[in-house]
């Protein structure tokens, strides 16, 4: 069995998901932005705009400055993308609809999934009103359409009696309808037809097609992973049958089994990687990640491969934070050498690092602070404000971050 450094999984992962080499210097097209999405194969959508939406921080870090306008036409004009649920709430492929019905099937499974499908089949009247409105009027709105529930829909959270809300997203989740565009945050729906390019691909997969075609994918995207990372990545825990369908790419010759040394014996990768595991073409690059990239989102994984601890703690008590509200890792060739609590002041029109934190074993000397601060300094530019403010920092970077 081929044995490999963790190192050259890392590489192979960064360079598998654009983020290697120097900093594009050309604003990026309809088509590199779509490019990225094809390699990434999702792009997970998040409320949280406290610099930047999600999706957007995704390719800034990736192809730097762009205008948002070309992402909303490959999104929302040409329909290469539409918004489904992927690990989690996302920008998807058109092109990977055959994939995406799987969910869309709404299989059987648990007492939530139970409660959904009591309430749906009770509510065949409501569903056709908001079907027959979308069909006339075209986009609406939740709130422009009118609750005719029969029974509320009853929660102990944020969607109790919210009916419109809750049936299209239920709806949205069965494929009967999508977001047409967003006003701000807010969806504007339309029944899924016209959500999708007009070429995307109707086919019907089973449940062991869908696997087939999607595990390549995830695998492509993580350079290499093991089943609980190919389960936890693009479509999360829909592969059917993954161990089948492993062994069954692997007698075809599309994927090999490989050991990481000190992290088991179990990874699989794709063939055609392995020409490329352990070459010597990597070009590092420093850059700011979203703390919802799709690098590390598997937070396990991150910590295994990457020896760096990444938790979320926007929902985490100010008091009880270790790092802050929002924030970004900082990814400098191989490694995750830092993490820094971003904000945007809009009144001032002013990039915040409200505090800067180095990894242990960070690099010396001033390369380091020097490049994140040019890739604030570009963040901060993409985001039109006029200057950089740096709160709290390791003293031996202050300087040079606050320059």
């Amino acid at each position: 069995m081929h044995k490999v450094d963790p190192a050259a999984i890392r590489r192979l992962a960064i360079r598998n998901q654009r983020l290697d080499g120097p900093a594009p210097r050309k604003q990026a097209t309809a088509d590199d932005l779509l490019e990225t999405v094809k390699a990434l194969r999702c792009l997970q959508l998040d409320p949280t705009a406290i610099v930047a939406r999600n999706h957007l921080l995704v390719l800034f870090s990736r192809h730097g400055a762009f205008d948002e306008a070309t992402f909303e036409q490959i999104a929302y004009q040409r329909r290469d993308l539409f918004e489904y649920w992927a690990h989690e709430a996302s920008y998807v492929l058109s092109d990977d609809l055959p994939i995406h019905r799987y969910a869309m099937k709404a299989p059987e499974g648990g007492a939530w999934r139970a409660k959904q499908n009591r309430w749906w089949d009770t509510e065949a009247d409501f569903r056709t009103h908001i079907v027959e409105r979308l069909e006339q009027e075209g986009p609406l709105r939740a709130r422009d359409i009118e609750d005719r529930a029969q029974v509320g829909w009853e929660s102990t959270g944020w969607t109790h009696a919210r009916n419109v809300a809750r049936m299209l997203d239920l709806m949205w989740v069965r494929g009967h309808v999508g977001i047409s565009r967003r006003e701000g945050a807010q969806r504007v729906w339309d029944l899924m037809a016209r959500c999708l390019a007009p070429a995307a691909p109707r086919e019907e997969l089973s449940d062991e097609e869908v696997t087939y075609r999607a595990a390549p994918y995830a695998i492509k995207a993580l350079g290499a992973g093991r089943i609980p990372h190919i389960r936890a990545h693009f479509t999360r825990n829909r592969y059917p049958h993954l161990a089948r369908v492993l062994a069954r790419l692997e007698s075809e010759g599309t994927l090999t089994r490989i050991e990481v040394d000190g992290l088991g014996d179990d990874w699989w990768i794709h063939s055609e990687d392995l020409e490329t595991l352990e070459s010597a073409d990597f070009k590092p690059r420093t850059a700011l990640l979203s703390p919802f990239d799709n690098l590390l989102c598997d937070r396990a994984r991150t910590e295994a491969l990457f020896g760096f601890t990444h938790r979320l703690e926007i929902y985490v008590p100010k008091p009880k934070r270790r790092w802050g509200y929002f924030v970004l890792p900082v990814l400098d060739g191989d490694r995750l050498v830092a993490r820094i609590d971003l904000a945007m002041d809009r009144k001032r029109g002013v990039l915040q690092a409200i505090e800067v934190h180095k990894e242990p074993r960070t690099p010396r000397g001033k390369r380091l602070p020097q490049a994140i601060r040019r890739e604030l300094e570009r963040l901060a530019a993409w985001r039109g404000a006029t200057g950089i403010e740096v709160v709290k920092a390791p003293p031996e970077w202050l300087a040079t971050l606050a320059a």
